[in-house]
């Protein structure tokens, strides 16, 4: 699943994947580690970007390594929402935002972080909705063909489901 992540976004520079360090990744690709590890999203998303350089990058695509059926056309759909908004997002068809499934711009993503690391917890444990408390938000809902991009796998049924997808994809 990380490898289909990763091609739908070849073309970021760099690619940073939040793992245990023995995680096999493409070359080029950048492995990092949350602290403490295990410590959840926002500081695995805290740990990913801060490989990536506050200069030259304007926008930061966050995606969890377990989304099977995200594709480059899915990105794209998620880039040109961005507008003027602060981050980009797919919603479900029950309005929750999927927000390990977004485009951030950087700015509003680190600014994001440091507010919230300003707590006495720090990042650990902290949802991933509470990023989202503060920036301009645009929902996107899907309305391409087949399955959203944003069906991550948490279970084998999850997988199987997936894979049933794909194989009528192709």
């Amino acid at each position: 699943m990380l490898e289909r992540v990763l091609a739908a976004v070849t073309d970021a520079v760099p690619r940073v994947v939040v793992g245990p360090p023995e995680l096999r990744v493409p070359a080029g690709v950048l492995v990092t580690r949350e602290e403490p590890p295990g410590g959840g999203p926002v500081a695995g998303t805290a740990a990913g970007l801060a490989l990536v350089p506050e200069r030259g990058v304007a926008q930061v695509a966050l995606f969890a390594a377990d989304l099977p059926l995200l594709d480059a056309g899915a990105v794209a759909v998620l880039r040109a929402a961005l507008g003027t908004a602060d981050v980009a997002l797919f919603v479900d068809d029950g309005g929750r935002r999927q927000s390990m499934c977004a485009i951030w711009r950087a700015g509003a993503l680190r600014s994001g972080l440091r507010r919230l690391a300003g707590s006495p917890e720090g990042l650990s444990g902290v949802p991933m909705r509470a990023l989202l408390d503060g920036p301009a938000v645009a929902e996107v809902g899907w309305t391409g063909a087949g399955p959203p991009p944003w069906f991550d796998c948490d279970t084998d049924a999850d997988l199987r489901r997936a894979e049933e997808w794909t194989d009528e994809r192709t």
